[in-house]
């Protein structure tokens, strides 16, 4: 019975989601909506300045490893569990630190070039 209580939660979250798109899909553009707000004056600035891809690599290249920092805090536990996990971890550490130097030798760290 929760098996087919949790198929139907789920068909009905599917339609819900089919039909959401289908009202929204059928709403008009309006350009007003994109622009910034500037109290009914055109604006003297461009509301959407663009910021530089290299920022942006950064950005997510700090969020990999920060994310990576995380999940080493359990690390110490990982001892009492066996080798297996302890090797699964390493590799996992491995990769990270394999992308890490792949960004550097491609030159995506390097603020400046």
């Amino acid at each position: 019975m929760f098996v087919l209580g949790v198929f139907f939660c789920f068909i009905l979250g599917v339609v819900v989601w089919c039909l959401g798109g289908i009202l929204a899909s059928s709403m008009e553009v309006d350009s007003e909506k994109g622009s910034a707000y500037e109290c009914g004056f055109e604006s003297f600035v461009m509301a959407r300045v663009p910021f530089s891809l290299q920022f942006f690599l950064v950005g997510v290249i700090f969020l990999i490893f920060d994310v990576e920092i995380v999940l080493m805090l359990p690390l110490i536990f990982l001892f009492d569990y066996g080798l297996v996990l302890f090797v699964l971890f390493t590799l996992f550490v491995l990769i990270l630190l394999f992308g890490l130097y792949f960004e550097w030798k491609e030159g995506s760290l390097e603020w400046v070039k």
